[in-house]
């Protein structure tokens, strides 16, 4: 292991490239790095920036692989946010052997948590990997080192650049091309592998000897990525064929079916079959859907032998091995995934060792895909019952509605509410609850019940305002109790912190009374973006509510409303704050009174058009999708 004292010069005798960017100090940073290395040497690939000529693929692979481990130290060890640099320097730099160069690259913390360990003792399989990252950034690298300056921390290393010009490399056939492209090389897999190997394939040398590491990196974070277990199971196929497979399966149990102590009740199903030449895909499937693998209980993650399903393969591949994994998260069985390749009397144990961390992987990513299964499910049915089924029709009253919970799988922090109350009225609602999930899940259920029972008790609309204010505040106070007493009752341990005990709400809540030629309209707003009237000449457009405090902040708040009329073809229009602080960098939608204009041109419109023209230009308002839920009410006199 080669070390070095001081970080490299940064002088180079002729400009070279260079980039840097700030990564966040979380398990996303390594994979944001991986992406960043690529991008920057691809760029200056392109723009044919002094030295580029001489970065080949195997440059980008060592590149990648080294910073995902130093990435990965930095995070796990110091915590910290982390600055990232990646430059070309000339070869006429000290400690340099390459007269093409090197290509260095620096991971910094600030104010790091603990120092970086190397300290080359082997730890169990399972175990955070402490020292084998950085040893393989010493054997991909012709020197590294660590540099502390005040507050910070820099962890260094410095990739030798071939001095082969990268067009020799790149002037193969395409086929080369891509074939180099899947088989990334062998020398992860040799540093890090914990046991003697037996002989390699020829053809599997130059992939795992050097892009084990990044393989399964890269696997990692894209099947974290996936939400749907058969999207998992179809990439697993597509990352181990033709890479590590000829043939793959995966099977996956049903989750209802799982016994508690890790058994299962009846038959897998399987999910993907992937094979490197398609038209040989069915018929694997029709064979191996009649004998499913049991495997026994004692297999844990590790291969098992398989029979090999020649009869669904050509003359070819008439002989062969296979090798079944178990699929195991939290100690439940979640299915298995089974590999073949032709021609082979066993896998080496490269490859058997490669898969079996793959099908670790695999297993979490099901294993997460159906927990979010489990709890979107939940969402929606919560969702379901706290909004209402359909919107009341009101007599001479157009109303459209706009409704888009940013969370497609969680309760949102918006609600609306449209229903008769009796004796010719009926009452209107849009709310806005902080936060987001079951805590606004439990606002939203005790406002909108009391809202209608309130309403059809004959209220008035600052009563109703006034009672629910109470409500909420009497709630906070009820639930702080509880969770003091279970504070008490559990030794002072374990419930410090119960979240949020203050639900703040903030409502448009209104009445209407139809009659001859319009509706009487009465509203109050409690602490929410205030109503829009556009009158049918267009040139009219008014706030008809005076700005109240939130909802369950002030004991003694007392609540007011505005009584105005709606006559034919003026429309009321209802937003949360998802609409009017739509952003688009430092700018708001509702900036210089954005919506009141947006809404002075739908004169002549529909409620339905109005509705859809100001949801599309909220869209279009920034270049990202909308970041909160977004909902709008609009109600127009016939």
């Amino acid at each position: 292991m080669s070390r070095a004292t001081d970080t490299p010069a940064r002088t180079p005798a002729r400009p070279r490239p260079t980039a840097r960017t700030s990564l966040p100090g979380n398990p996303l940073a390594p994979g944001a790095a991986r992406r960043f290395v690529r991008t920057a040497l691809a760029e200056w690939t392109d723009l044919a920036l002094p030295g580029a000529e001489f970065i080949t693929d195997r440059l980008v692979d060592d590149a990648v692989v080294a910073v995902s481990e130093l990435v990965t130290n930095a995070v796990v060890h110091a915590g910290t946010d982390v600055e990232l640099e990646t430059r070309l320097e000339d070869g006429s730099q000290d400690h340099c052997e390459s007269p093409a160069g090197v290509l260095v690259v620096e991971v910094a913390d600030h104010h790091p948590a603990r120092v970086l360990r190397d300290d080359g003792v082997e730890r169990p399989h399972d175990t955070v990997e402490y020292g084998r990252g950085l040893r393989l950034v010493s054997a991909l690298s012709e020197a590294w080192g660590i540099t502390y300056r005040t507050g910070t921390k820099t962890v260094w290393a410095r990739l030798p650049v071939d001095g082969v010009a990268a067009v020799e490399e790149t002037a193969e056939p395409e086929a080369y091309a891509g074939e180099h492209a899947l088989r990334r090389g062998l020398r992860a897999a040799e540093i890090l592998a914990p046991a003697p190997r037996r002989s390699v394939p020829v053809q599997d040398q130059e992939w795992l000897n050097r892009g084990a590491l990044c393989f399964l990196a890269e696997a990692s974070d894209l099947l974290a990525g996936q939400l749907d277990e058969d999207l998992v199971a179809a990439l697993t196929g597509q990352l181990l064929v033709p890479r590590l497979a000829d043939w793959c399966a995966v099977w996956l149990e049903d989750e209802a079916a799982a016994r508690s102590d890790g058994g299962v009740v009846g038959g897998p199903r399987l999910a993907r079959v992937w094979h490197g030449s398609e038209n040989r895909i069915e018929e694997l499937r029709l064979l191996l859907e009649k004998d499913p693998p049991r495997l026994p209980e004692s297999a844990r993650s590790g291969p098992v032998p398989m029979p090999w399903p020649g009869e669904a393969l050509d003359a070819r591949a008439a002989s062969g091995t296979a090798l079944a994994y178990r699929l195991i998260a939290g100690g439940r069985p979640l299915g298995t995934l089974v590999i073949g390749r032709a021609g082979l009397i066993r896998f080496p144990d490269e490859i058997t060792g490669l898969v079996e961390d793959l099908s670790r992987r695999v297993s979490l990513a099901i294993g997460a895909a159906r927990q979010y299964a489990r709890q979107a499910t939940i969402s929606r049915v919560l969702q379901r019952g706290l909004l209402p089924g359909a919107v009341a029709e009101i007599p001479g009253v157009r109303s459209a509605l706009v409704y888009e919970p940013c969370d497609k799988g969680g309760p949102s922090g918006d609600f609306y509410d449209l229903f008769p109350a009796g004796d010719g009225r009926w009452c209107f609602a849009l709310g806005d609850v902080q936060g987001k999930g079951p805590e606004a899940a439990v606002v939203i259920g005790l406002a909108r019940p009391w809202l209608r029972l309130l309403a059809r008790e004959g209220y008035q609309v600052p009563d109703v305002l006034d009672r629910l204010n109470q409500l909420l505040l009497d709630d906070a106070t009820e639930t702080s109790d509880a969770a003091a007493r279970a504070l008490v009752a559990a030794g002072g341990q374990g419930l410090a912190d119960e979240g949020p005990q203050h639900r703040f709400l903030s409502l448009l809540y209104g009445e209407l009374v139809p009659f001859e030629g319009g509706v009487h309209c009465t509203v109050a707003s409690a602490g929410h973006p205030l109503p829009l009237v556009l009158e049918p000449c267009g040139t009219v457009v008014s706030e008809v509510a005076q700005p109240q405090t939130l909802l369950g902040v002030f004991e003694d708040a007392t609540y007011t409303c505005e009584t105005f009329e709606l006559r034919t073809g003026d429309s009321l229009l209802c937003v949360t704050d998802g609409v009017t602080e739509r952003r688009s960098g430092a700018r708001q939608f509702d900036d210089a009174e954005g919506l009141a204009t947006v809404l002075s041109g739908c004169a002549g419109l529909s409620a339905e058009l109005i509705a859809e023209r100001i949801r599309r230009l909220v869209h279009e308002f920034g270049p990202k999708p909308p970041e909160d839920d977004l909902a709008l009410l609009v109600l127009q006199a016939e």
